[in-house]
């Protein structure tokens, strides 16, 4: 195998460069959770169910997270700059249809579509970084990324909530459009093209159990809260999952040139890295969870509010990846990642012990700028730790891996945490009412509070039920972090570069 040295050593050109694929990014992200906001008024628009409601948002990450191995395979193999320039006329295409969408069939098929488009230009945007930067600017590259990954979500949602509250849900597909012309722009003049030279085959069998394993596993973390853990369908989707990934792992280590050589794992610092982004990326999805509610239910704030409220620790943790390059050069990777567990650790904790009805947003904000400090460190230097552990030539293949952890991550955190929550919540009102009143108020706090006209009492027992859901919750995070701060400080040793430039 062999592959021309693609390193750009004109700051100016990566800097272009830098920005051309932080704003493909932030367009694939914001679509991630804009419809979240909107999910009355695309039901009412439609006639649809809440189930079919879910679909429209869930299928973009489905095939979104499904994709994104075999297509980052293909930006290393077909080149990295003509299959982001396909990527961005996909999901551009598919986003304008899903804006002048008639029914909900077209909006489904059309959010399809976009995720097909978004697994092109996911993991392409950091294997172009990572391919493209030279060893000593990479890692502040890194960080800039891991920043819009992390924090442009809650930026692309609260523009959604502006766009929703001013105009029409149908906005919402304007800024994915807008995003996508001025990265298609940027692309053109400024990131170089860049791809593997190899003899072997694209690895067909292994991409095709990779995409059913994710869509099985994905599902199932899905749907599980919704229909049941033990509800055929799901105990069916996990079924196919394990099936899939047991083909998977089997077939990649009898394959000549694997799709992802799952050896690598024996490499601690792929692993450690991976480990770190699994568990936060599902704490900091949960916590999301858990947020608007409170913040929405119990004290009572309107979307735009929650969303804006949220913009500190989104702000703090962006800013913390452009920060944690500089901090792992001095203090080294490994040390810098256990800080930010611990700090994101932290921030759960005082969430969980300050908490309360009467406190209202003063109580949290503490833990949630804790928290997003904490994210912002572990971040890059996981995101790193990962990329670095496979070859230039697979950096689409890395920054596939890198964004399906990302994937599995949250979708894991929402139902868990999601879960732990909801159980908390019944225990806690089961307690407080009275069967028959309970009967209708534990079904969650937004039908409690519906039927609860009148009834300040009846309020007040779901407002407290939830606060002790939420610090069941929130001490489930803690326990997460606990056992990851442990296994990157001790078990991680050695397992991630210490500074860029020792690498």
């Amino acid at each position: 195998m062999g592959v021309a040295d693609p390193t750009i050593n004109d700051p100016r050109r990566r800097r272009a460069i830098l920005i051309a694929v932080c704003v493909a990014l932030m367009a694939v992200i914001a679509s991630v959770s804009g419809l979240n906001v909107a999910q009355q008024e695309i039901a009412l628009a439609f006639g649809a169910s809440q189930g079919t409601v879910l679909w429209i948002i869930n299928v973009y990450t489905i095939t979104l997270a499904a994709l994104l191995l075999p297509l980052g395979a293909v930006g290393d193999r077909w080149g990295r700059k003509p299959v982001l320039l396909t990527g961005l006329i996909v999901f551009g295409v598919a986003s304008a249809a899903a804006g002048l969408a008639t029914s909900s069939e077209v909006m489904i098929a059309a959010r399809l579509l976009a995720g097909a488009g978004a697994a092109m230009i996911m993991p392409v945007t950091l294997a172009v970084i990572t391919s493209t930067f030279p060893d000593e600017e990479r890692s502040r590259a890194i960080g800039v990324w891991t920043g819009v990954a992390g924090g442009g979500g809650l930026l692309g949602m609260y523009l959604s909530a502006v766009l929703v509250d001013v105009a029409s849900w149908r906005w919402l597909f304007v800024l994915p459009v807008a995003l996508v012309v001025a990265a298609g722009i940027l692309a053109l003049r400024s990131v170089p093209n860049s791809r593997e030279t190899t003899g072997q085959r694209f690895d067909i069998t292994g991409s095709l159990s990779s995409v059913v394993a994710v869509v099985g596993l994905i599902f199932v973390l899905h749907e599980g809260p919704e229909r049941g853990w033990t509800a055929p369908v799901t105990l069916l989707s996990l079924l196919v999952g394990v099936v899939g990934a047991a083909g998977f792992v089997m077939w990649e280590l009898r394959h000549g040139a694997p799709l992802l050589d799952v050896r690598l794992f024996r490499k601690r610092g792929l692993a450690t890295g991976s480990v770190a982004l699994l568990a936060v990326f599902g704490v900091q999805a949960g916590i999301f969870v858990v947020l608007f509610p409170y913040l929405q239910a119990v004290l009572g704030w309107s979307g735009l509010r929650a969303t804006l409220a949220l913009m500190p620790m989104a702000l703090l943790m962006m800013a913390a990846s452009g920060l944690a390059p500089r901090v792992a050069a001095r203090a080294g990777s490994r040390p810098t990642m256990a800080a930010g567990i611990f700090l994101g650790g932290a921030g759960l904790a005082l969430m969980a012990l300050f908490v309360s009805v009467d406190g209202g947003y003063l109580s949290v904000l503490p833990g949630m700028l804790a928290m997003g400090l904490g994210m912002g460190l572990t971040m890059t230097p996981a995101t790193e730790a990962i990329t670095s552990a496979l070859p230039r030539a697979r950096q689409g293949v890395a920054s596939a891996l890198n964004d399906v952890t990302r994937e599995f991550g949250t979708a894991l955190g929402v139902a868990l945490l999601g879960a732990v929550l909801s159980a908390g919540y019944r225990g806690a009102i089961d307690a407080r009412l009275d069967d028959g009143t309970a009967a209708t108020a534990r079904e969650g706090i937004a039908t409690a509070l519906a039927a609860a006209e009148g009834r300040p009492a009846l309020v007040r027992a779901a407002q407290e039920s939830f606060v002790d859901g939420w610090q069941q919750a929130m001490w489930a995070g803690v326990a997460v972090m606990t056992v990851l701060f442990v296994y990157v400080l001790v078990g991680g040793r050695n397992s991630v570069p210490v500074t860029t430039e020792a690498r």
